[in-house]
C-alpha cells in the first residue's frame, strides 16, 4: 500500500493515465481510422500524453481546486 500522503500525486497519476488514454484513443482513431496498426499508434501518443498529462495536472490540480472553492457556496 501507498502510504496516504502520497494520494494527491497517486491520484493525479491515475486521473493523468485515464484521461490521456481515451483522449488520445479517440484523437488516434480519428486521426487514422481503425486501420491495422492503430494499437500501436495509440500506446505511442498515450505514452507521450501521458507524460505531458501527469506533470501538469500536479501543477493544475491546486489551482482548480482554489477556482471551485471560490465558485461552489460553503455550507452554513
Amino acid at each position: 500500500m501507498v502510504p496516504a500522503r502520497f494520494a494527491p500525486v497517486l491520484f493525479g497519476f491515475i486521473l493523468s493515465g485515464l484521461m490521456s488514454c481515451m483522449v488520445s484513443g479517440i484523437s488516434t482513431l480519428r486521426a487514422v481510422g481503425l486501420t491495422e496498426g492503430v494499437l500501436g499508434e495509440w500506446m505511442s501518443s498515450w505514452a507521450l500524453s501521458w507524460a505531458i498529462a501527469f506533470p501538469v495536472v500536479l501543477v493544475v490540480a491546486p489551482i482548480t481546486r482554489r477556482l471551485v472553492a471560490l465558485l461552489v457556496k460553503s455550507p452554513g
